[in-house]
């Protein structure tokens, strides 16, 4: 099992000089996405710093203000050929023209290009990670891949997205995925003790932090299938009549979120990855939300029309960002929380759920190592210099990647 990152211990493969008295916590990337764009009249941002005004799609980052850039008028110019969701969707993190007619062909994505350079230096390259299943059809001439994927290994190749939280706990944790007879923390505790001895009071108490948290995902992973209700295309039975399948796949879809993203957590504080996408619902997606007392149409369809209810679905996903939020400040590495050595963003694939991709939401969190600076409120809208594909530019270098150009831009934001 993978140790969080310890300020008395050196990263592995770090060779500076630095090693005998521990090194800098890495920088990491975390993309989330939710489908559909959010209310039309309520995403919004006003002023700068920690008293920048939100609107009420945002209101659940309010005490993150002082640590976001809002990002307006950034925009992906091939996506607007297809105009519809799985074109405006399978280039989101790409910025390159898609194939029509049922053909793949998309770009390689910001999160692998990363991936592809500084992977090796991690178990895994990348996580990929949804709480929606992939949709393999064809809509409107469009594969619907291009809605169930926004990470690309390859222009011909959609990253596996792993929706299953058992299976993407045990990519961090085992050799292979399989569940064993024995917990991962129950097999190493020995090891964890003599380790413990070795490390610093403060390391003591993270790694104690660290072993009953590993403890709280593993029991919730257990008891995750037996709860809450179930998520996409209602059948005509109002309940299953036969035993549910144990294929670790959550009914209940905010513990489904939240294990996703304590298990993104759990990567980076572990530094078995530094780069990770978590597509919290498919772009044309059937989720409904009874917990919101919204469950009389899904997702998709409620995006049609601002309306309260769609308000309440907007402001869902973003506490979820919120969660994760607030999981990566309380985790602290050195001198900063894992928040500051992070660059979160959300995205979607357009501005609203009447298909305006002429500008992307776009909302960061995290001061990326210390190189981003926090309480911004940027407006890219009347600059002829747009392209959503700058602010990837922005973020390869502070990951360590430094391209020329990427998608459609030859240049970073400087802003960010």
């Amino acid at each position: 099992m993978a140790l969080p990152w310890l300020e008395s211990q050196a990263v592995w493969g770090d060779e500076s000089p630095a090693r005998q008295t521990g090194s800098q916590a890495p920088t990491r990337m975390a993309i989330l996405f939710s489908g559909c764009g959010f209310h039309k009249q309520e995403w919004w941002a006003k002023g700068e710093g920690p008293d920048m005004e939100l609107g009420r799609v945002l209101h659940p980052l309010n005490d993150y203000r002082d640590r976001m850039v809002f990002i307006r008028g950034l925009y992906n110019a091939e996506a607007l050929k297809g105009n519809i969701h799985s074109s405006q969707t399978g280039n989101l993190l790409s910025g390159a023209p898609l194939a029509s007619g049922g053909t793949i062909r998309s770009g390689t994505s910001v999160d692998q290009l990363v991936a592809q350079e500084i992977g090796r230096q991690t178990k895994l390259p990348s996580l990929v990670l949804g709480c929606e299943k992939a949709n393999p059809s064809v809509h409107k001439n469009y594969s619907m891949l291009y809605s169930s994927h926004i990470s690309w290994s390859s222009p011909t190749t959609p990253t596996p997205l792993e929706v299953y939280p058992a299976l993407a706990f045990d990519s961090l944790f085992r050799e292979t995925a399989s569940r064993g007879d024995k917990s991962v923390l129950d097999a190493v505790l020995e090891d964890a003790r003599d380790f413990r001895r070795s490390v610093s009071s403060l390391d003591q108490q993270k790694l104690d932090e660290y072993l009953n948290s590993v403890r709280e995902v593993e029991q919730r992973l257990d008891q995750a299938h037996q709860r809450g209700e179930l998520q996409g295309w209602r059948p005509t039975l109002t309940k299953p009549n036969i035993a549910r399948p144990q294929d670790g796949y959550p009914q209940d879809i905010v513990e489904h979120m939240r294990l996703m993203c304590d298990i993104l957590v759990l990567a980076f504080q572990t530094d078995t990855t530094r780069v990770c996408t978590l597509k919290l619902n498919n772009d044309h997606g059937t989720l409904r939300f009874p917990h919101l007392g919204v469950d009389y149409m899904i997702h998709h369809l409620l995006s049609h029309n601002d309306t309260d209810d769609w308000l309440k679905v907007n402001q869902f996903f973003l506490e979820q960002v919120q969660y994760l939020a607030k999981r990566m400040d309380a985790t602290q590495e050195g001198d900063r929380p894992l928040l500051d050595n992070s660059m979160l963003m959300l995205c979607s694939s357009m501005l609203n759920g009447h298909h305006d991709a002429t500008q992307l939401p776009v909302v960061m969190l995290g001061g990326g190592g210390g190189r981003i600076k926090g309480g911004q409120n940027l407006d890219y809208l009347e600059n002829s210099n747009r392209q959503m594909s700058r602010l990837y530019l922005s973020m390869m270098d502070k990951m360590g990647v430094h391209a020329k150009t990427f998608g459609d831009a030859t240049e970073p934001l400087d802003q960010v």
